[in-house]
């Protein structure tokens, strides 16, 4: 399986500062393998341990993936609603949103992960590997679902 290491200006491991998990790495890196977290750290630690991951550099801050707590955006097809999802780094929505059967079909297929409730946003070793990241505007530069990179601006 590929390892890809994906590194930015800044590691969050939650976006809560005071929740568990919370905590940063100036120039930190996730490794993903499949759809797990490999390891975390610094970007020069994890290409030492894992020399022929393929690394992906972002500008900004890498953190989890997002879950998305309201309305799902507007689109023509459920396809195009999950895409919007994706594109604010949400890799999560809650059920009550994704009631649609095409709109929960299009979240499984890009594994987009319809939840009961809110659950805390954190990267963990072993975890899922959900990440997102943004530029200094906020923008969402990149989102990974599932080990995947389903979005990136640029």
């Amino acid at each position: 399986m590929a390892l890809t290491i994906h590194a930015a200006d800044e590691l969050r491991y939650s976006w809560d500062d005071s929740g568990p998990g919370s905590g940063s790495v100036m120039g930190g890196a996730v490794a993903v393998e499949g759809d797990r977290v490999a390891a975390t750290g610094s970007l020069a630690e994890l290409r030492e341990r894992f020399p022929g991951a393929r690394v992906r550099v972002w500008p900004g801050v890498l953190g989890p993936g997002l879950v998305h707590l309201g309305p799902v955006p507007d689109a023509p097809t459920p396809r195009e609603r999950v895409h919007a999802l994706l594109k604010s780094g949400a890799v999560a929505v809650l059920a009550e949103y994704a009631d649609a059967a095409g709109l929960r079909a299009a979240a499984e297929r890009t594994d987009v992960v319809v939840l009961a409730g809110a659950v805390p946003c954190v990267i963990r070793p072993a975890g899922r590997a959900d990440l997102a990241v943004f530029g200094e505007d906020g923008e969402c530069l990149a989102t990974v679902c599932a080990g995947r990179l389903v979005h990136r601006r640029r």
